[in-house]
């Protein structure tokens, strides 16, 4: 099964950061947990959440995984 594309783009001006997944919208994060939670609902399983969430197979646009805000 190939990779899927994990992107989280930069905060926005009010809080939280819009997660896609492929072409998919998946909604806004405002945490590490809210991004695990995100993908698991999108069908990850264990072992790719974690691969999304710790490494850097995720496109992380304007922050790394501890900025949630602008």
């Amino acid at each position: 099964m190939p990779e899927r594309r994990v992107i989280v783009y930069p905060p926005s001006g009010t809080g939280g950061r819009r997660v896609c997944i492929d072409d998919q919208l998946l909604g806004a994060a405002y945490s590490r947990h809210a991004l695990t939670v995100f993908l698991q609902n999108a069908g990850l399983t264990c072992r790719a959440k974690r691969v999304a969430v710790e490494s850097g197979r995720t496109e992380r646009h304007e922050g790394g995984p501890e900025v949630w805000e602008h």
